[in-house]
This record gives structure tokens, C-alpha cells and sequence, in this order.
């Protein structure tokens, strides 16, 4: 597919010589989760975008995560999608901090549980709804080199000619070349353990289920059909990451630990991961946006990063969308890396104290022993619950009501055409102002083509996870991805800046 969005663009991807260019207004590269999330909220929005994946097909080998968090759901509910996901997976109570279960069933959500869902299916569905939307997949193609200019952004792939974009995101993981290319700082720690998971046969019974010990964790386990999963704890010995893991580094590991490598053979997937934290010091280079692992990178205890990724890409998707169509200006894309980048920033931070909690040690054992009995008590489960499963994050939109910069909730609203949940009128990733006091109250002309006006009574209660009970509002205005931009009372008062902040300057009526 070939789509010239603008004769700006396809003048500048003239001057390279010879060269058949593909323009688009973005180009995202990596048809992971958050690659396939941001196109399809670019999509939503009317804006022209494709994406550059360097696998031939979907296909996802070895394991990877593992389910979805509370706050994904109900963003995947947002945009009417979620049963989808809910169809195919197990809901649980996944959330938990340290090996710690934190049991959600009772915060105010109309989801309080996780989605046991690996994510080779998460993956299939994205893709699947992305194609629906009309989104174009390079696939078999690497991205090898940008550069950018005033007007926008080169890329250079393996295979197939080159592309030209208004705005590139790279969601193309932790080793992200994207990230590289741009010149963008990745600071944080490194690793100090490092597991190998695998998908393998074996010859010898070994002992089933998890364990913890001086050498670090280690599991097998048997799925209905399939090879058995493994995982163990490898010896750091120096730099890890720079070459895949082979049959022989498993052997060894297996041997280390448990002094037999259970006759291992014949593996599906071998792989890695670590306890390194790195966070890009910044989420924009000019036409240059990261998301997702390409952004962060963290162990995946307490399996927040796709959840974090696939966030990422729907506070992202609408602004950018803006940008592109000119609704809104540039630095509208400043508030993408300011409300994202805290929200990863807590995530490794979280996730370092998790990994040390899980050592084997006696100290640590009796700090974990402490850290679990504060955990079992309602407070603090309920507040890392919130938080280990996304429900607490609040944007810092400044001072006001408790509802400013936080989810909004789920709300069973009466209306004119009847019965509706508040997630259904984000569907199309539309902004809505919703009106609970007399209709007509509120005056929104000059932004009617961007925000939804919705007349509405709720005779509920306000509830937000880890707040409790809050005061109820007259008007809230709801951002595209679900977050409180704008709270009234009885007038407009701060109504007009905060449309012009989020949704660009007013029309003429």
C-alpha cells in the first residue's frame, strides 16, 4: 500500500534519488502489542499509518508475557474490544507484588481481576482488530536507519523501498534502533540476575512447580499439549543480552542448579530476560516518539510491562493524531513524555524492589516475611493492588478535584437514547464532555467537530481505587484514553482553557 498523505512529504522523499518512496503520515516500527495498539487508536482518528515488522507473519515463538491488568481491560473495553480478549483468556486475580497475590475483587472497577492470556494471542487479536481498521503491515522488513528533518522522517529498511513519515514511533523493544538512531539516552541498571526460559522435551522426571533457592527461582511445568516449560537461573558471568541463548547454555544452567539437565532436548524457543532498568531519558527526538520496551525495560515480575506498553500507546495514539491533522500544536506531544514517563519511572522502581524481595537470603526472607503480612491487610493491598494493576495512575493536570488526571469511571448513565456505560462513549477514541447537571448548561460550539457533549443523570456513587469515595461532579470532561482533563461544578469556569489544551484552539461557529 502506497499513500501520499501531503505534497510536502512527497517532495522531500523525492530527493532521494531513484527510490520508489512509501510516504505515511506515521510509521510505527514493530507490530509488538504497542505498535499494533497505537495504529489502531491512529487509525480510530482518521490518520494515515502503517507499520514495519521485521517478523514475516504474527507468530510468536517461545513465552512472552502472560496476561493482561485491570487498566487494560477497561482501555480495551474503551474501545468495545475487550470482550474479544476476555473470550479467549482466564480471569484471575493475576495482580500481586513479590509473589504477593493481591486480590482486586473488591476495587471499584467494573473489571477487578486480570486475564491470564499469553501474549502470542494478544498479539493475534491486536493485529486482527488493526486490520479491520484498515492498517498496513510491512512485514519481513527491519527498519536499518533514519533521519529526520523539519518536515519529517527517512527510513530505511531491509527489503522493499524506503518509507517516508510526518512522525515515526518506535515500538520496536528494548535493544530498540529507533531509540539508537535517534541519539536517545537509555540510563538506568544493570542487570544482577538472569533467567532462561524455555519451551523443551526432557527425558527425566523432574520436580514440578516453582522454587526458590540460594541460586535464584526455577520452575518446570507440563501444559495440557506441548513441550515442557522451563525456567532457571543462570550464573552472571559477564555482559548478557548481546547473543541469543543456545541449547548448551541451558544444559549448563540446569546442571548448576539442580546437577542434571534432565536429558534436555529438542527446544521450541530458548530465551532470556534480566533484571536490568533502563528508561529512555526522553520519550520525543523532534519527529522521533518511543513507546513501549523501546521506552522502558524492567523484569517482568509482577507482569506489567506489555500493560505498560500498550498504555503508552493510548496516551499517545490521540495526540499524535491531533498533530498530524493540525487540530492541536506540537507541543501538545511534550505531554505524552511528561504523564508517561513518571508511570514507567514507578514501574522500574517497583519491579527493582520486587526482585530483591525474591532473594534468597535470611535478612531479605524476614523483610519479605514483613512486606507480606503488611500486604495482607485491606489498606496496603488495596493500594498496590491499584497500583500493580494500573488503576491508580493519576497525571499530574494539577490541583483540583480527586477525578483530575485519573480514570474515569465506568459510569451506568441514563440519557436521552437511553441506558449507557461511560466506557461505550469512548468507542471512537472521541473526547466527550459529559453534562450531569441541566442539559443544555454547558456551550461547546466552537470544539463540537473534536468533543462529544453528552446530557447525562448518575445517581450512583464516586468511587476511585486506593481514593475510596469522592465528591460527585457536575461535568467531567473524559480525554480519548479515559483520563479526567476538566471537572465542574455548577459553571464552565477553567472548561475553555482545558479544551484549547487538549483539543487545539477553538473553530469559528
Amino acid at each position: 500500500m502506497s499513500v501520499s498523505r501531503s505534497a510536502d512529504r512527497t517532495q522531500a522523499a523525492g530527493r532521494i534519488a531513484g527510490a520508489a518512496i512509501i510516504g505515511h503520515a506515521v510509521v510505527i516500527v514493530g507490530a509488538g502489542p504497542t505498535g499494533l495498539m497505537l495504529a489502531g487508536e491512529l487509525r480510530l482518528a482518521g490518520v494515515d499509518v502503517a507499520i514495519v515488522e521485521r517478523r514475516v507473519s504474527q507468530d510468536l515463538i517461545g513465552t512472552r508475557a502472560g496476561g493482561l491488568h485491570a487498566r487494560s481491560i477497561e482501555i480495551l473495553d474503551q474501545r468495545g474490544i475487550a470482550d474479544r480478549f476476555l473470550g479467549e483468556g482466564q480471569a484471575a486475580q493475576v495482580a500481586g507484588f513479590a509473589w504477593n497475590r493481591l486480590d482486586i475483587s473488591d476495587l471499584p472497577t467494573r473489571h477487578p481481576y486480570g486475564l491470564a492470556l499469553r501474549q502470542n494471542r494478544i498479539e493475534r487479536i491486536l493485529a486482527d482488530w488493526a486490520s479491520e481498521l484498515g492498517v498496513p503491515i510491512y512485514r519481513g522488513r527491519e527498519v536499518t536507519a533514519i533521519s529526520q528533518d523539519e518536515a519529517g522522517v527517512d527510513i530505511d529498511v531491509s527489503a522493499g523501498p524506503p518509507l517516508r513519515a510526518d512522525y515515526l514511533v518506535g515500538c520496536d523493544g528494548g535493544r530498540s534502533l529507533v531509540r539508537k538512531a535517534a541519539g536517545i539516552d537509555f540510563p538506568g541498571w544493570d542487570p544482577t540476575t538472569s533467567c532462561l526460559i524455555a519451551e523443551a522435551e526432557i527425558t527425566e522426571e523432574p520436580e514440578w512447580g516453582l522454587r526458590r533457592d540460594d541460586k535464584g527461582i526455577h520452575s518446570f511445568s507440563r501444559p495440557e499439549d506441548g513441550p515442557v516449560r522451563i525456567m532457571v537461573t543462570e550464573r552472571l558471568t559477564g555482559p548478557i543480552g548481546r547473543s541469543e541463548p543456545s541449547l548448551r547454555d541451558l544444559s549448563d544452567a540446569l546442571i548448576a542448579v539442580h546437577g542434571t539437565d534432565y536429558g534436555i532436548h529438542t527446544p521450541t524457543s530458548i530465551s532470556r530476560f534480566t533484571d536490568m532498568a533502563r528508561q529512555a531519558a526522553t520519550y520525543r527526538d523532534r519527529r522521533v516518539l518511543l513507546a513501549g520496551d523501546a521506552a522502558h525495560v524492567h523484569s517482568p515480575v509482577g507482569g506489567q510491562g506489555l500493560n505498560t506498553g500498550v498504555q503508552d500507546a493510548v496516551n499517545l495514539g490521540w495526540k499524535l493524531a491531533q498533530v498530524v491533522k493540525g487540530t492541536s500544536p506540537e507541543s501538545l506531544l511534550d505531554s505524552y513524555h511528561a504523564e508517561r514517563h513518571p508511570v514507567a519511572a514507578r514501574v522500574l522502581r517497583n519491579t527493582m524492589a520486587q526482585t530483591v524481595l525474591l532473594r534468597h537470603d535470611d535478612r531479605i526472607d524476614a523483610l519479605r516475611d514483613s512486606v507480606s503480612e503488611l500486604l495482607r491487610m485491606d489498606e496496603p493491598r488495596r493500594r498496590f493492588g491499584a497500583m500493580m494493576s494500573g488503576l491508580d495512575i493519576r497525571y499530574d493536570l494539577g490541583e483540583g478535584h480527586p477525578l483530575l488526571g485519573r480514570r474515569m469511571p465506568d459510569l451506568d448513565l441514563v440519557t436521552r437514547f437511553g441506558p449507557l456505560r461511560m466506557f461505550s462513549l469512548l468507542h471512537g477514541a472521541r473526547a466527550v464532555l459529559l453534562n450531569l447537571g441541566k442539559p443544555g448548561g454547558l456551550d461547546i460550539a466552537p470544539w463540537a467537530d473534536r468533543v462529544q457533549l453528552v446530557d447525562a443523570d448518575y445517581a450512583g456513587a464516586w468511587e476511585l481505587p486506593a481514593l475510596g469515595a469522592v465528591a460527585s461532579a457536575a461535568a467531567v470532561l473524559v480525554r480519548p484514553d479515559g483520563y479526567v482533563a476538566w471537572v465542574g461544578d455548577r459553571g464552565q469556569r477553567g472548561l475553555v482553557e482545558a479544551l484549547t489544551t487538549w483539543f487545539g484552539p477553538p473553530a469559528a461557529v
